[in-house]
Order: structure tokens, then sequence, then C-alpha cells
């Protein structure tokens, strides 16, 4: 009977006693929300091929292994016909405008013969951005060999001459 008795009033002192992990209340107020997430970068102003016209000094790497970078000059009009690339002591390659869209300018060249594997033509389509005063984008270079077509992609960047 003893027992029963201890046993009773250790659940009753047990009961009795706030627990210490017994979670606090939570404020559902609107001043104890998390607050409004930050209003959207404003989207880039549309490019104008008025604003990139010009020559520019282009330096292009692999985006992934070989990183050997290729210098040519681009030769921008301020409308979508006279568009060059010219490769120090090889002919001048005729670029033509794909499209001119939001933030970027789409061209297509080719096929060439590439300067990076000697003798094998290629076809290049590079979107351009103008950023900071300069063109920078990304070419896709798509080599024409035996078997399955070879592509590798670059990081360009133009600075205005």
């Amino acid at each position: 009977m003893r027992i029963i008795a201890v046993v009773s009033v250790a659940a009753l002192l047990a009961a009795c006693v706030k627990s210490e992990t017994s979670t606090p209340a939570v404020d559902t107020s609107t001043a104890a929300m998390a607050p409004a997430p930050a209003p959207a970068a404003p989207a880039a102003a549309p490019i104008s091929l008025k604003t990139v016209a010009g020559k520019y000094r282009v330096t292009s790497k692999g985006q992934s292994g070989d990183t050997t970078v290729v210098t040519y000059e681009l030769n921008a009009t301020c409308d979508t016909t006279g568009w060059t690339i010219t490769y120090p002591n090889r002919p001048v390659v005729p670029v033509r405008i794909i499209s001119v869209s939001g933030d970027s300018i789409v061209t297509e060249t080719g096929p060439f013969t590439s300067v990076r594997r000697a003798g094998v033509p290629v076809t290049t389509r590079t979107t351009y951005r103008w950023e900071n005063g300069q063109l920078v984008g990304t070419t896709v270079a798509h080599y024409k060999v035996k078997g399955p077509d070879t592509v590798r992609v670059f990081i360009i960047e133009g600075v205005k001459k």
C-alpha cells in the first residue's frame, strides 16, 4: 500500500511540474511575420544595334577543357547588314544577324575554316549581350567532322576599340 501511495504522489508531482521542453506560444500577428520579399531586379534595357555599333577586340576561350584564348575583331554596324569578323591573317568572315530581341543579339557565321581546328569547317552561333559598355556572351561552335557533329561552347568578351 505504501508503494501505491508513493507512486501516486510522484505522478501527482510530475503532473504539476511545468515541462522545460514545452513549446512557447507562437505569435501569429502581422508584425511577427517574415518580411516581404525584395522587389525583383529591373529587367535589362532592350539592346540596340545603334548602341553596339563599332569595332571590338573580342576574346574567346573555351567554357571548359581547352581554355586557349582566340582573339578577333568584330565590326558591328548600326543595322543588321555589314557585320564581320576578322581573325589575324585570315579572310573576313561575314556575320548574319539571326535576331535582336530583349537584351541579346544572336548571330551566325560560317561555315568557314576553324581557327582552333586546322582544316576543319565550323559554323558558329553567338549570343551577345551589352554589359557595362562591353559585348559579352557565348559562342556555340559546330565542327563538321566525319561521324557525329562536334560541338564546343566558348565564353566571349568584346571591348570597343
